[in-house]
This record gives structure tokens, sequence and C-alpha cells, in this order.
């Protein structure tokens, strides 16, 4: 008898405990064991958890962005009509009720289906449209979500109408109202599992978020919520939880295993903690992890406290994996132990996508297809980001063009006016593309996927030099003479592409010869060596603003000037307004890569 979802949401906010009956009698899982000494076997139990992560809006296998069937070198496969088909091939091998399915969290943000429903036509107007992936989630049967931090991009009010939209609690112990310090979300939900053995075992999912949030989207969630670490408030739940007769303990955790943070020490929590958690706090069998994208069938943590260990997995994001999680229990002493827990993941492009979960959408889809192929210009010349990675290319410099203008225009005529402005960008996809012809919004979209907006920070000469110093770290170091390989020559100690920053409005140069830290050369402003000194506008987009990817300076510099209005819609109003891009009007090269001043390319 599943609890009553009003009143479970009700309660379950301030209390966190919501507690479903799954399924009837169990069937083929229960497995037969040894005997005890009494010639009575053991009674035993299994089950099967299935999860997903970082589904980012993706329903359908395809790329709005290049308006076709999504495809990569692997030939993944993408969204949760291709999960639900999974689901459905493990419930019927497994037996529906001796089975769980959860997320770990960024659900509602990354496609520009998901993006339609939060801004073009909102699920939070009146009368407003159930989210896609509300309704694909509730087709599934999932039972829990954990709350990513790209759940809050859109505001608190999207995400509260998308967690009223869906048949199963969103879980974040460690989302706190700002005021009270009480959970803003339920923390945890209890399931219980019918075994043929007459007695239930209870499963717990306590769910935790990513405490980057509180910077990541500051305007958002300032003065409403906090974001305590992951480990403290596992340390807090789990053994409530097992005080509350859990038998089997799972976290669902948007953070990844690496024990990393990608904002320093703005705040003194790790943003990938999931192995901290699971070595830290005694009682947990498996964590589900997320927010890295990265994939991890099968994982063992050993607890430093009790000396056992916890089994980690990590599907691959947007619906290419579905992890399963298998628990064999034995009964003992009275209770439900769990004797062995593992992990592995299922490829989503073994399987056809579900036609019901294709057919209930199919209306969305279409008109997001058609919104995504309106066309706003014409391109003179074709535009591509394929070498954006290591060289200065046109099409970045049409980011840092609309970006600058659009910061000179809102500081026109104050005490700012009169300073130069730079500009940051990166090359965010090295497949996006403006076309020579007709340019439409999936084009602007390709070049500019994260709903990140712009803001005018106040930067100094010096910081200038610190701050490229810190970007150029994404460069392998290569002799001077040796041969350069454009596919190792990126990425260096796994800085992704979108912390790789190119600064338009002064030239320089980089010497991947030289080791990190020295490598900036000639950095010049109007054809002078920088002062150190001089004050410059630095536009900047609100991730790097806020501390994302760590970059020096800027997250302390004085805010002169931010706005709401997402920097890819200022891109598309631009070419909207002008009617034509003309890449050679406003291409410059202002920075290349050298050794021993002698370019690489």
């Amino acid at each position: 008898m599943p609890l009553n979802r009003r009143t479970f949401l009700g309660t379950s906010a301030a209390a966190g405990a919501g507690v479903a009956i799954v399924g009837g009698a169990a069937g083929p899982a229960a497995a037969h064991g040894h005997g005890h000494g009494h010639g009575r076997p053991p009674k035993r139990y299994s089950f099967t958890v299935m999860g997903t992560t970082d589904l980012h809006g993706n329903v359908f296998n395809w790329d709005y962005f290049t308006d076709k069937e999504f495809d990569d070198k692997a030939h993944n496969d993408v969204g949760l009509a291709k999960i639900s088909t999974l689901v459905d091939q493990v419930r019927r091998e497994k037996g529906r009720h001796n089975t769980l399915m959860i997320d770990a969290g960024d659900t509602i943000q990354g496609t520009q289906l998901s993006y339609y429903y939060a801004k073009i036509d909102p699920i939070t107007a009146k009368r407003g449209p159930v989210h896609p992936m509300a309704q694909a989630m509730n087709a599934i049967g999932y039972d829990a979500a954990a709350l990513g931090n790209h759940e809050f991009n859109y505001g608190i009010p999207v995400l509260r109408k998308f967690e009223e939209q869906c048949d199963f609690p969103l879980l974040g112990a460690n989302a706190l109202d700002a005021k009270t310090l009480r959970p803003a979300f339920a923390p945890y939900v209890i399931k219980k599992l019918r075994t043929p053995h007459g007695r239930d075992v209870k499963v717990a999912i306590l769910g935790l978020t990513n405490p980057g949030i509180a910077i990541w989207d500051k305007a958002n969630v300032g003065g409403k919520m906090v974001f305590p670490g992951l480990e403290e408030q596992a340390a807090k739940y789990v053994p409530r939880l097992r005080s509350m007769g859990a038998d089997v303990v799972i976290v669902s955790a948007h953070s990844g295993n690496s024990g990393t943070s990608s904002y320093g020490d703005q705040i003194p929590y790790v943003e990938n903690a999931a192995g901290l958690v699971a070595e830290q706090v005694p009682g947990i069998d498996a964590i589900l992890v997320g927010h890295a994208h990265l994939e991890i069938p099968e994982y063992f943590v050993e607890n430093k406290q009790t000396g056992k260990k916890v089994v980690l997995s990590e599907p691959l994001k947007w619906g290419q994996r579905l992890t399963l999680f298998d628990f064999d229990l034995v009964w003992e002493k009275g209770r439900w132990v769990v004797e062995k827990a593992g992990s592995q993941v299922l490829n989503s492009n073994t399987v056809a996508e579900d036609p019901k979960i294709t057919k209930m959408l199919a209306d969305e889809h279409t008109k997001v297809v058609a919104y995504v192929n309106q066309v706003i210009g014409t391109s003179t010349a074709a535009m591509t980001t394929a070498e954006a990675a290591w060289k200065d290319e046109p099409i970045i410099d049409l980011i840092n063009v609309v970006q600058a203008e659009t910061v000179k225009a809102a500081l026109a005529g104050g005490e700012y006016a009169a300073l130069p402005v730079l500009s940051q960008a990166s090359c965010f996809s090295r497949t996006a593309q403006i076309p020579a012809g007709n340019v439409t919004i999936k084009d602007a979209a390709g070049l500019y996927p994260f709903e990140n907006t712009l803001e005018a920070r106040l930067v100094t000469g010096a910081q200038i030099r610190d701050y490229l110093e810190f970007s150029a770290r994404y460069y392998v170091q290569t002799a001077a003479g040796a041969p350069v390989d454009t596919a190792k020559l990126t990425n260096a100690d796994n800085t992704p592409d979108y912390n790789y920053d190119a600064v338009s409005g002064l030239t320089y140069e980089i010497d991947i010869a030289k080791p990190n830290g020295s490598r900036i050369v000639n950095l010049s402003f109007e054809g002078k060596a920088i002062d150190p000194a001089a004050q410059f506008v630095l536009a900047v987009n609100n991730y790097r603003a806020s501390g994302g990817g760590n970059f020096p300076h800027v997250p302390a510099a004085k805010q002169l000037w931010a706005n709401s209005e997402e920097i890819r819609n200022t891109i598309i109003a631009w070419v909207q307004a002008k009617g034509s891009v003309d890449g050679a009007a406003f291409a410059s090269v202002d920075w290349r890569l050298t050794r021993d001043g002698s370019p690489v390319f």
C-alpha cells in the first residue's frame, strides 16, 4: 500500500521518512542455501536495485544540437526510452517485486527538450505541461531520485513543480532550509520488499546532493538553502535508518568518487565525496554514484571502522548505462543480513527504445525539434570548433564578441564605462558548428550548451596573467622539437575542455614547452606589454565567476554587473539583430601555442 503522496511530501520534508510496500510474494530470486546445522536451510532472499544518473534531460536517443539520432565514437545510445527497455528486461528476469529503481540526480537540465519545458513552455505556467522527464520516470516506475546540482539551474519554483509532478520523492539529506536548517526535501525513503518467508526486507535509500550548489547556483539558492557535506549528513542519517529497522542502506549520491573539488577552498566540503562516505560512515551497503560523468561498473571501498566492503557503481551519463546492484540476503538472528553485494552496468545501445515512452512523448519531441530548427539569421562562412581546443578559432571569437559587446552596453555611461572589456570563453563541444547560409537556434545552442549567464568583474593586469597561467595548465608539456599529436596535447591532469578559457581583448602566447605557471609569454594590451596594475573588465560566465573550475581571482573580484539571461539566448538575439554573421568582421588571432617563440600551428 503506497503512502499517499500528499501526506508523504507533507511529512517527509521534516521527518524524512516514507515507507512503501513493493510487490507481493517473491519468485525465483529467493535462492536456496546451505544447512545451518539444524537440517533446515537458512532463509535467503535476493533483490536488485537499478540505477541511473546524470540523465540531463535525455528521453529520446536524439541529439537536439545536431537534430539527428545521437551517436558517438563508441556508438553509445542515450535516453530514458532505452533505459525503460532494459528495466523491463531486468524486472521480467528478477520479478518486478524483487527490484527497485533509483537515480542519482541531474535530471531536468542538459537538452533542448528539458530547456523548452523550463523556459519556452514552462511547467510552472498556469495549466502548464508535465515535464517530459517526470512523465518518463513515472512511466518507468522510479522509487526515488537524489537531487543533482543542475536541478537548481532554473530556480527553485521550477524544481518544486518538477518535484510535485514526480510520483516518487526527490531526496536531499544535505539540502537544508537556510533559516531552520531542517531538510528542504525528503532526506530518505524506506521501501519494503516482500519475501516468501513472511519477513519483509526494509531497504532505506538516502539521497545526498552536491555542496557545490551553494556556489554554482548562488543566485537561485543564496539565503534560501544551504548544503553541508555529504559525509556529515550520512553520518547523521545512516545510524538513524539502521535504528528504524533498515536491513539494507543504499546511498544515492550526486557526488563523484575522486575525493576532489573543482571549487577549491571556497566551501569546506568535498565535491566528489562518494568514496569518502563509504570509507567514513559505517552501515552503508551500496552507493549509486553520480555527477562525475564517469563509468564505474563495480568498485569496492573498505569502511575504516568496520572493515566491511561497500560497493559503488556509476552508470555512464545521459542514460547510456543502467547500473544493477544485486543483493543476496540471509536471515540470521532474527534479521536480514547482506551476505553479498555486487554491481554491473548494462549498455543501453543493446536494446531498442521502449515504444511506450516514445509514443507518450512524441508530441513534446516534435515541438522541440520544430523549435530548434527556427532560422535566426545567416552566416557568410562555415565555422567549427573542431580545432578550437588548440587554435584561436572564429567560432569562439563569436562568443567573446557577443559577451564583450553586451557588457560594454551594460556599463555605458557608468563609472566603469571607459575601462577595456576582456572576455572569456571555452570550447564546450568539439563538434559545434555554424554553417554557411541559414543559422538556426540549434546551431547557437550547440555552440553554448550550458545555461550559463553573463557577469562583469573588475580585474587587474596581474590577475589576468594568473588567470591565463591557470587556464594554460590544460596543455600537456611538450618539448621544443618533439612531435605534437593534437589527440594527446590537451586535457592535462584530466582538465575538461570547459575548464580551458581563451580570453579576448588582448594578445598572448602559451609556451607549451614550459612548465605550468610560466607559460604565458608576450602578454600585451593594444600592442604594449600589459601593466600589472591596469584595470580591466572581464566578461565572464556565472559558473566561472562563482568559482567553477577554481580559477584564481575572479570569484573574489568586484562584480560590476550581472544578467539573468542565458548567454546562449544573448548569442541568438545578437544573430537575429545582425541578420548575418560575418566571421571576417570579428575574427582575430589573439592567442597561439608556441615553443621557444615558434608557433606550434
